[in-house]
């Protein structure tokens, strides 16, 4: 059974992006490793815009899904995305259904010690709350009792149950951690009424507040390392190989640029088991 069978089979949606001619152009990664032969699938939870989403067309877009098809092409492989939850993200990276996960992982020693990973840039997480931020919400203690949305099993929701105990430490009540399987649901349940804040990665609260939908209360929390992750080593030496050439050229600072990151100053490298 193929990969794509065994995806459909589960009920994942896959991305396939048309490769063009490759004749000329020999894959600088081994077929042995990768899931798919010639081919370079990642997997992606579109929902954050401005940095993976799906646009009005069906097509998948954003400053990941650039990357991504660059470090493809430049290895000589064809791009394919796997559109999935976060939190079966790294048990399927595991189990070799995916070669590369891009979706903006934040690196932790946790996972570096699980799989070789490539920080690229840094990020941090925001607040957001409703239109006109009307419960005031000026600092983390405001979140005090009140029901907070974000998604389920990443970086975010292990900072807010930081400024929880934050919270608590303080004599102060719970907050209420509302998890949701994606971004976009948490969103929808703070349009609804059913949390009153929502946490995500700056650029996509930012992105949300640019369309008028909600506000951002607190912003540039918890600025850590944002990551590629893979199962190969070889496939991480390669794709590091790519990224200190698109550093080197100029059209990576270009792309971070484009959407307001912080780029890497230094040489890229691989952090992972062993490294």
């Amino acid at each position: 059974m193929t990969i794509r069978t065994l995806l459909i089979a589960a009920g994942l949606t896959l991305f396939a992006l048309p490769a063009a001619a490759q004749t000329a152009c020999k894959p600088a990664v081994a077929d042995s490793e990768l899931v798919k032969p010639g081919t370079l699938v990642m997997s992606t939870n579109p929902t954050l815009p401005p940095m993976q989403f799906v646009d009005s067309t069906g097509t998948l877009k954003g400053m990941r899904i650039t990357l991504g098809n660059e470090i493809a092409k430049r290895l000589c492989l064809t791009p394919e995305y796997v559109r999935i939850e976060f939190s079966a993200m790294i048990p399927g990276l595991q189990a070799g259904r995916w070669d590369l996960i891009n979706t903006g992982i934040f690196w932790t020693e946790e996972r570096a010690k699980m799989m070789p990973m490539i920080n690229y840039e840094s990020q941090a997480i925001s607040i957001s709350v409703t239109k006109g931020n009307p419960l005031k919400i000026a600092k983390p203690e405001d979140l005090s009792g009140r029901p907070v949305g974000v998604e389920l099993g990443g970086f975010e929701e292990r900072k807010l149950r930081e400024l929880d105990k934050m919270v608590v430490a303080k004599g102060l009540k719970p907050i209420e951690i509302k998890t949701f399987d994606n971004f976009a649901t948490a969103y929808q349940a703070l349009r609804a009424g059913q949390t009153e804040a929502s946490v995500a990665i700056d650029p996509t609260a930012a992105e949300y507040s640019k369309r008028g939908d909600f506000d951002r209360a607190l912003h540039g929390l918890f600025p850590t390392p944002v990551a590629l992750a893979m199962k190969s080593k070889a496939l991480s030496e390669a794709v590091v190989g790519v990224l200190n050439d698109m550093q080197k050229d100029g059209s990576y600072k270009k792309l971070m640029d484009e959407y307001g990151l912080l780029p890497n100053d230094g040489a890229f490298k691989v952090n992972g088991p062993g490294m």
